[in-house]
Parts: C-alpha cells; structure tokens; sequence
C-alpha cells in the first residue's frame, strides 16, 4: 500500500516504512518525525520549488517536475524497489497541501505499470 501525507500530520501504525521526499526539512523535524528514509534527491530543482512556492499553476508544475523526474531513473528505480519489498510505504512531504505536493505526483508515477520490453529469441539458419 503506498500513501502520502504531510510530515505534520500524527504517525499511524498503517504509516510503517516512511520516506521523507521533500528537501525543505530541518534535522529537527527530521529526528521527532520517525522517518525510515530521507530521499533529498528526488525532489524538485530549486528553481523549480521556487516557481511552486510563487503560484505556478499545478498542471504545469506536475509537467515540469515529471520532465525533471526523467533525469532521475535510478532514484526513481530505487524508490519502486522500496516499495516492491515493504508492503506499506508512506511518502512524506513538507511543501504543499494534501491534494498539490510531489508526494501526489510520485504516487501517480510509482502507481503507472511499468513498461516491459518484450525481447525474442531469433534463429538464424546459414
């Protein structure tokens, strides 16, 4: 089960594996939040959390971070490993509100079947 929820709300048992994915996070709340892992290089690039914080329209906030995820494959590959090998995962975010964060768009992401690549096995006769 994969879930989001803001790093303020109250842990819940159901939380168990929980993934801090926001970079906007002192130590402080870091220690006091109970977080199994810190994922500081999935996040947005500054600029663009920046844009984020001055009103850029959702749609096309989720479009760029998306574009930016595809240069992030191997944290991406990673984060769908962790969730494969717990069965409860919740993401963790600072910025946002519970229907506009990057949690939301990493669920969206991490939800998508993956694409298979379909390989044969040709014979060639000489």
């Amino acid at each position: 089960m994969l879930k989001s929820k803001s790093i303020h709300e109250t842990i819940e048992d159901n939380d168990s594996y929980r993934i801090l994915i926001d970079n906007e996070c002192s130590a402080n709340k870091f220690e006091k939040s109970e977080i199994n892992l810190w994922m500081k290089d999935i996040t947005p690039s500054k600029e663009l959390s920046s844009l984020f914080k001055n009103n850029l329209k959702w749609d096309e906030f989720e479009k760029k971070y998306l574009k930016e995820l595809e240069d992030k494959k191997k944290i991406i590959n990673e984060l769908k490993i962790i969730t494969q090998f717990n069965k409860k995962v919740t993401l963790l975010y600072v910025t946002g509100n519970k229907n506009h964060n990057i949690a939301v768009i990493l669920l969206k992401l991490l939800k998508k079947p993956s694409k298979q690549v379909r390989s044969g096995i040709f014979r060639i006769h000489g």
